[in-house]
């Protein structure tokens, strides 16, 4: 090569070639498409059938949608409309869109009340779910939500809420005060003692000022129905659940014998049994062991017996997560000095939740949908209002199945896809492992 020169090489080019696109099955979508989906033949053979399987449901669902019909007073409208084209007779969810919501015995005229209890929940929940976002002083609206919420659900005077509130801030500070000077054991009991004496004092005012103050037209739980039901059973007993589940792990690994027989006994009795026996139970049985003339809501029975299942399978959950954490978080409280109930506070348990989120996620998700188990001790939700009132109907009764029944999904899906989004959401704000 070293006697090779320039004047002896029949053409030298004098410019760079500008730089070439690559080939068109190697760069874009038809490069994705290749080593996606048709990488193998079982790869390629699996995504045909995929399209095919995909294909055949869409061309069933899509002409049901598109054809279908928001207006009819009745199935025999639906059907004279849609002259047998294959769509939905969707006005049964337009005509009667307020049973599916409130059920058929909540008054009409006082629907407002639960549409802006619902409306207050976005005001009150965001100071709990996004605290990092907000001032401390806005969980404030958080804690006074239930109380409003129910006075404007089932109405009564507003002083019952009150004294209730009131009942629950005095045991708080006498919780406080005596747990300080004298211990747990004897705050938690002060605590009790002061949110029931306040409660029974409370109680006679009720009674003698509640016709005058604040008075809104009482509702029974018995008329409560509709998805507004599922929705007030499913925040209610996860909301109990997670702090009675809390309990129920640190009493499974607590130190006493008794307390931890107690919670094991428990668990292991409520994750045995299906949740339905436990509404019976509510509905029926709890009854021949109250005294006579007791009136005891049915609702509060059902909300005891869903938060106490729920709450079984939030502890084994968080169970996990205690136990998924190193010997030495735990050695690391004891050489700061802190007691047991500042080192769950402050070490233990922080870690622990953050570890037992997408379990805690998934047991709530599961309750909500469990809700609809009620309708089988004949409350009305949303699913027993679609089996009930709805499809036993004189005016839908014989052609009306999948319309409504894919009108509740969606109300779940919507739901349910909300809290997983937020527990995912959560979860990469509390990855702090890899920042």
């Amino acid at each position: 090569m070293s006697d090779t020169h320039a004047q002896s090489v029949a053409f030298v080019r004098q410019t760079v070639i500008p730089p070439a696109p690559p080939p068109a099955t190697e760069a874009g979508a038809v490069k994705w498409v290749r080593e996606n989906l048709f990488s193998t033949w079982a790869n390629a053979i699996m995504t045909v059938l995929g399209v095919l399987i995909v294909f055949w449901l869409l061309s069933g669902l899509i002409p049901w949608i598109v054809n279908g019909t928001w207006e009819g007073e009745n199935i025999r409208d639906c059907r004279e409309i849609l002259q047998g084209n294959g769509g939905g007779c969707f006005a049964v969810i337009a005509q009667r869109w307020e049973q599916f919501l409130f059920g058929f015995a909540y008054p009409e005229e006082f629907y407002w009340r639960p549409t802006l209890a619902f409306a207050l929940l976005f005001v009150a929940v965001p100071p709990a779910l996004f605290p990092m976002f907000l001032p401390r002083w806005t969980l404030l609206v958080t804690a006074l939500y239930p109380f409003v919420a129910y006075w404007l659900i089932w109405g009564g005077s507003a002083l019952g809420p009150v004294v209730a509130a009131l009942g629950l801030i005095g045991g708080y500070y006498a919780f406080v005060s005596a747990e300080h000077r004298f211990g747990f054991f004897a705050g938690l009991v002060a605590g009790i003692v002061a949110a029931v004496l306040i409660w029974w004092i409370g109680g006679g005012l009720v009674e003698e000022f509640g016709r005058r103050v604040l008075r809104l037209s009482p509702v029974a739980s018995r008329d409560l129905g509709g998805f507004m039901l599922n929705l007030i059973l499913g925040i209610v007993c996860v909301s109990l659940s997670l702090p009675l589940g809390i309990a129920l792990a640190l009493g499974r690994q607590s130190r006493l014998p008794f307390i931890k027989g107690v919670c094991v006994i428990f668990i292991e009795f409520v994750r045995g049994v299906p949740l339905i026996t436990l509404l019976f139970v509510a509905n029926v049985v709890l009854a021949y062991f109250l005294p006579p003339g007791t009136n005891f809501d049915l609702i509060v029975r059902v909300v005891i017996m869903i938060t106490m299942f729920s709450s079984a399978y939030i502890a084994e959950v968080i169970r996990g997560g205690l136990a998924a954490l190193p010997k030495g978080q735990y050695e690391a409280a004891d050489s700061l000095g802190l007691d047991y109930a500042q080192a769950m506070q402050l070490i233990i348990l922080p870690q622990a939740l953050k570890i037992s989120i997408p379990g805690i996620v998934n047991v709530a998700v599961g309750l909500f949908k469990d809700t609809t188990l009620v309708s089988v001790i004949s409350m009305f939700d949303l699913v027993g209002m679609i089996r009930g009132p709805i499809l036993s109907s004189t005016d839908w009764a014989g052609g009306i199945y999948w319309e409504p029944w894919a009108f509740a999904c969606i109300l779940f899906f919507v739901v349910c896809y909300g809290i997983s989004q937020y527990s995912q959401w959560l979860e990469r704000q509390l990855r702090t492992d890899h920042r």
